[in-house]
């Protein structure tokens, strides 16, 4: 189904239909012009490195640009977790100077290319009773949401270290990394078009799949805090942690933060299934 969205249009000679008087026509520029500014000035500065700065792009899910409500989505939680990230984990220890300036500069705009993608997702995600794809809709949202969180997951999880030769905690990793293929499965499903490729009918589906999800990441948000964070159940671990938070280095992010970063992650995705599983009920019952 296609979303049906009602504007006021102009023919160009090329033949392109173009919004007039769309907030979307304001905030596309200014999404591409405080992204591209942001990048420009760390690049320019050299004020990128660290250990956070290589790794947090590379897991991101793959985006399909022929979808701006999926794209959107992602970006705006991208150009947030970058706002956030960058000035926690870098430019508070950079002295005054000429890089610092550009640092926070970037961090501005990013903030600013954030406000603009929350906007335009706002703007275009299905109303109430409104006919719409998946995406557009809350549930698609809130797969982009989850998919999203467990990329984030994958970096903090990235040393094996953490987990190896632990079953407990290599279980957790393998909840991660279900619920992830299945979240992205359901959205490349939805961007392709192929939901009624399904054996059961695609509400069920996600009904069913929301509650797997809750099942195992309710597993995960025990196992994983009580094996990282009790001397009882991974004395060895503990040791390690200890070992690696006492580096002074500034721009070290210590082995506790990553343990801690993963809960927090771990609760939030949960909460998330949480609410993908009221609204895929909703779905279901609504249409019995």
């Amino acid at each position: 189904m296609q979303v049906i969205v009602t504007h006021p249009t102009l023919t160009t000679t090329l033949g392109s239909p173009t919004v007039v008087g769309s907030p979307l026509a304001l905030t596309q520029p200014l999404q591409l012009v405080s992204t591209c500014v942001a990048f420009s000035l760390v690049a320019r500065a050299a004020a990128w490195a660290g250990p956070m700065a290589g790794r947090i792009l590379r897991p991101l899910p793959l985006v399909l640009h022929n979808f701006p409500i999926t794209f959107a989505c992602y970006a705006a939680l991208s150009c947030l977790l970058a706002s956030i990230i960058y000035p926690t984990t870098y430019v508070q220890f950079l002295s005054h100077g000429r890089t610092r300036n550009h640092a926070i500069t970037a961090t501005v705009f990013s903030c600013i290319a954030c406000v603009a993608y929350t906007t335009e997702v706002a703007r275009t995600r299905a109303s109430p009773g409104e006919i719409a794809g998946y995406m557009a809709t809350d549930l698609g949202l809130l797969k982009v949401l989850e998919t999203f969180v467990s990329c984030i997951i994958f970096v903090f999880i990235s040393s094996p270290y953490l987990y190896h030769n632990w079953p407990a905690l290599e279980w957790c990793v393998a909840v991660y990394t279900i619920c992830f293929v299945l979240a992205a499965l359901t959205i490349l499903l939805s961007l392709g078009h192929c939901t009624n490729m399904l054996p059961i009918p695609f509400p069920r589906f996600l009904l069913g799949l929301a509650l797997l999800s809750i099942t195992l990441y309710a597993t995960a948000l025990v196992l994983w805090p009580l094996y990282q964070f009790s001397k009882k159940y991974a004395a060895q671990l503990w040791q390690a942690v200890y070992v690696s938070c006492s580096d002074r280095n500034p721009y070290h992010v210590c082995s506790w933060d990553h343990r801690l970063a993963v809960t927090i992650l771990t609760a939030i995705n949960l909460l998330a299934y949480v609410g993908d599983l009221v609204y895929s009920a909703h779905l279901v019952f609504v249409n019995v």
